[in-house]
């Protein structure tokens, strides 16, 4: 017999705007206690000094946090000028010290360098992994280990301003791309060194920033339902958005209901508008019932690849 999960079956998205000073995995757990959930993931690691938003997927929703992961981000980020520091933010220890003696237009040259399709090799303080342990355990060891420069596109890198030694600036980058190598190339170039002070994450995929909520304003609304003896649900629950915003930009299928029945039961269906190798969003019906994501298979039907299991209702 199947053991009942602990916690509640709810399925969908919380955009929470992280603190700094936490890790990403801490605040996964705090907001999955806070929804009392059964299943929860993120979706792509903020750095402890890193703030903003940090999709949570809960329940059914984990299915396609891949899709976030490999989705664009975009930054706003605050460089001090100057200093160099062994982890290319402030959490590190400054390793050079050097004077500011660059003019904008020098400035405006180098940030051209780094827009558009460039290779960046990883920071040894990333989680990325070589023979199974993350980077960053062998950067405390003071171990240095080879790295593959990795292909990363910033679409947008705009300047917003240069106060003293303070640079800060807005990228919007492709997955993969880290944002305090950018900052410690660009310091190299302007030949000053610099290291992050500031990072704010505002935006992944295309979710809107005003729906962001800290772990204080959830924590506020779980005790304002104890006070009003509500479900916590009821507060809580109108924050989450569709597990299918993960895969919005997908061409969505929309099928009978009665073929739904088929590809619930991992059965290929005929459908209209399929190309090879194309993931695609599957819809059911005139209410357009989101229930997976699937590709068409060698026969030219479409497959299943990641379906939605609704399981029944809980009492909280």
């Amino acid at each position: 017999m199947a053991r009942r999960p602990k916690g509640r079956l709810v399925n969908g998205i919380v955009l929470l705007d992280k603190d700094t000073g936490m890790s990403s995995n801490f605040a996964l757990q705090r907001v999955k206690r806070i929804f009392n959930a059964a299943k929860a993931g993120h979706t792509g690691a903020l750095d402890p000094l890193a703030t903003g938003m940090l999709p949570i997927c809960l329940g059914e929703a984990t299915k396609f946090s891949q899709h976030l992961l490999d989705a664009d981000k975009r930054y706003l980020v605050t460089a001090k000028l100057g200093e160099r520091t062994d982890t290319s933010d402030s959490d590190g220890e400054v390793v050079q010290t050097r004077e500011l003696n660059f003019s904008q237009e020098r400035l405006e040259e180098c940030l051209e360098h780094f827009r558009g399709d460039t290779m960046q090799v990883p920071s040894m303080f990333s989680a990325l992994k070589y023979q199974g342990q993350p980077l960053y355990k062998y950067a405390r060891e003071g171990i240095e280990v080879p790295r593959e420069a990795r292909p990363i596109t910033v679409f947008e890198l705009l300047f917003v301003s240069l106060e003293g030694d303070e640079l800060t600036l807005d990228i919007h980058c492709s997955k993969g791309t880290y944002i305090r190598t950018i900052i410690d190339d660009l310091g190299e170039m302007l030949g000053c060194g610099a290291h992050v002070t500031m990072l704010r994450r505002t935006q992944v995929a295309g979710y809107p920033y005003d729906k962001m909520v800290s772990l204080a304003q959830l924590e506020e609304l779980l005790e304002s339902a104890k006070t009003q003896e509500l479900a916590p649900k009821a507060l809580l629950d109108p924050l989450l958005l569709p597990m299918d915003t993960a895969v919005s930009d997908l061409k969505e299928i929309n099928l009978p209901r009665d073929m739904g029945d088929y590809l619930k039961h991992g059965q290929p269906v005929q459908a209209a508008g399929l190309v090879d190798g194309e993931l695609v969003r599957i819809t059911l019906g005139d209410e357009h019932e989101f229930i997976g994501i699937g590709t068409m298979n060698d026969d030219g039907l479409l497959a299943p690849k990641r379906l939605v299991v609704f399981a029944p209702a809980q009492q909280d």
